[in-house]
């Protein structure tokens, strides 16, 4: 590693500190203490005479101000929608009544003790196919609901819904990263879904009920109030259980009928023929459109008029505009990182290491997910840095020149990256503000749980693959 890149390295650890210290310690605003932050970062390299990630000039002042700024579309400009459709249900879901059918139905049938168990398997067939913040913001009114229906403690309910749904993100298709991973790796997609489910079980089970456990105990927190059915807007009979299911269900089934679309039309695909089923599900299956039909079809489900659901959608936007300004600041100190050279410099540091396959692996994937707050973006450089190390093993083996991967078993290597994506979410990661905001807690809150949970996540599911591996 060059001199430059350590002292960036130092650069950003002390970046990172100063924005935990300005935003729980002194209380700035979260947004403007991202913003200093970035400046700190992109300044500080641009005098140390770090490279940027793309042309290899330093960095300027107004270069970064314009990384800042470019680093605010980009997260914004995939998530900003998502995130509000996603409220918009969650608000009809709410207001409709339908959030207290569900949540009473789930206690009457499994019982109050068993609730965070039967979250956990509802989050699972949300977040199969739903990116973490959709699979959140649907999510909350139902947790919100139970936790005041089955006064169970806050913690105890959210933590492992949040574990489960963070925990298909990172290791299961159809989802971006583990998509890429199981490409590059020539992993089987049907063997990653396998062994990503079983390795699912006891990372869940750790970073969810286990650590919830120790959590409510040390870890003070008030559940916010369940947005209630306001008879002023909507006095009717509430819905049946089968309508509020079906319009849960229908943005997962929709998302779903894209990807089995592909995976049927892949030899018409790769010619590159689209047939027009594939048309049709390519755009109903788009996560924006898949919301919004959701969104209508829940306002006719629910039997709302015009006027009733037009005022419950734009009460229930009011509080996501913080969240969005959070997750646009968040994403600029992402892009201030990048572009200042501090993922390079950490893959860097990461490939000095000699250690085995799947932990250099996971290595790498942690590190460049502390750095830039992207478990996609952990994901795709984790590869580009672990596929060289499996031709030079697969140099040394013959025997696999054939396959490089069967250096270690690649669908458990895609597991393992996938884990080591989730480590240590913090204050650069959108998922981090999202939590934060939709969950009511305090940064020091936050830091204490959600962070906790990722990086639980991302040590059980190294041991986990790595003891898999070892077998098969």
């Amino acid at each position: 590693m060059t001199p430059e890149s350590i002292k960036l390295l130092y650069l950003t650890a002390g970046a990172v500190v100063s924005l935990i210290v300005l935003v729980a310690w002194l209380r700035i605003h979260a947004f403007l203490a991202l913003l200093f932050a970035a400046l700190v970062v992109g300044l500080g390299a641009g005098l140390i005479d770090a490279p940027s990630k793309g042309g290899g000039v330093p960095i300027s002042p107004a270069g970064v101000a314009m990384a800042f700024q470019d680093g605010m579309g980009k997260s914004l400009g995939g998530i900003a929608a998502v995130l509000g459709l996603g409220t918009m249900l969650g608000g009809l879901l709410a207001a409709s009544g339908g959030a207290e059918v569900l949540s009473q139905r789930l206690v009457g049938f499994f019982g109050a003790k068993r609730v965070n168990l039967v979250l956990m398997i509802v989050a699972l067939a949300v977040g199969f196919t739903t990116w973490f913040a959709v699979g959140l913001i649907m999510l909350l009114p139902i947790l919100l609901t139970l936790t005041k229906e089955t006064k169970q403690p806050f913690l105890k309910l959210a933590l492992p819904m949040l574990a489960v749904l963070s925990i298909m993100h990172g290791v299961m298709p159809p989802h971006p990263g583990p998509l890429y991973a199981l490409d590059e790796l020539g992993a089987s997609l049907g063997k990653v879904v396998l062994w990503g489910l079983v390795a699912a079980i006891p990372i869940a089970a750790v970073s969810g009920p286990f650590f919830a456990h120790w959590a409510v105990r040390h870890v003070a927190v008030t559940a916010p109030e369940p947005p209630a059915p306001d008879p002023s807007i909507f006095a009717r009979e509430r819905p049946t259980l089968f309508r509020t299911v079906a319009a849960l269900a229908l943005p997962v089934i929709l998302i779903l009928s894209h990807t089995i679309s592909e995976l049927i039309f892949k030899e018409d695909l790769a010619s590159g023929r689209k047939p027009a089923l594939y048309q049709l599900t390519e755009i109903i299956g788009n996560p924006i459109l898949a919301l919004a039909l959701a969104v209508l079809f829940a306002a006719w489900a629910f039997r709302f008029t015009r006027n009733d659901a037009l005022k419950v959608v734009e009460k229930s936007l009011g509080p996501v505009g913080m969240t969005l300004l959070l997750v646009g600041g968040g994403g600029g100190f992402n892009n201030v990182l990048q572009a200042s050279g501090a993922a390079e410099a950490i893959g860097a540091m990461a490939a000095k290491l000699d250690m085995p396959t799947m932990l250099f692996a996971w290595v790498c994937a942690a590190l460049i997910r502390i750095a830039t707050g992207s478990a996609t973006v952990a994901i795709i450089a984790a590869i580009g840095l672990v596929k060289p190390v499996l031709a030079a093993a697969a140099a040394a083996h013959p025997e696999w020149a054939a396959n490089p991967a069967l250096a270690t078993n690649p669908e458990l290597l895609v597991v393992a990256i996938g884990c080591g994506a989730m480590v240590l979410s913090h204050v650069n990661d959108a998922g981090f503000w999202i939590v934060k905001e939709s969950l009511g807690l305090t940064v020091p809150q936050t830091l204490r749980t959600w962070t906790v949970t990722e990086t639980l996540i991302g040590i059980t599911g190294l041991g986990v693959a790595w003891g898999l591996d070892l077998f098969f």
